[in-house]
């Protein structure tokens, strides 16, 4: 999915072009991380323990590739690896509800 915007940044010619445009890329980023979820939740079934399911390891090494994404972007990276911890262990607290319900 890829955010299709009506105009450009420097296309715009109002405060309203630019507030309808971000909308629109927030709508669309909204359902990427919806369809991540999707993802999440799938991978409860193929978790075999409560470390799989928090897979340090594996978080970890996620939060340095987006900083890695975010410096790419010319974004601050301690900006998107916060964004990034906040989601993450949300989506993880869901797969562990889902896993242990699927466990009992």
């Amino acid at each position: 999915m890829e955010a299709i915007n009506k105009i450009s940044p420097e296309q715009c010619i109002s405060m309203a072009d630019i507030r309808d445009e971000i909308d629109l890329l927030d709508s669309t980023i909204i359902q990427l991380i919806g369809k991540r979820y999707q993802y999440v939740q799938a991978a409860a079934k193929f978790k075999t323990s409560e470390t799989a399911v928090r897979a340090p390891e594996r978080f970890k090494a996620m939060l340095l590739r987006r900083r890695e994404w975010a410096q790419e972007q010319g974004l601050n990276p301690d900006v998107i690896q916060k964004l990034y911890s906040d989601l993450v262990n949300y989506f993880i607290r869901e797969e562990m509800e889902r896993w242990q319900a699927e466990k009992a």
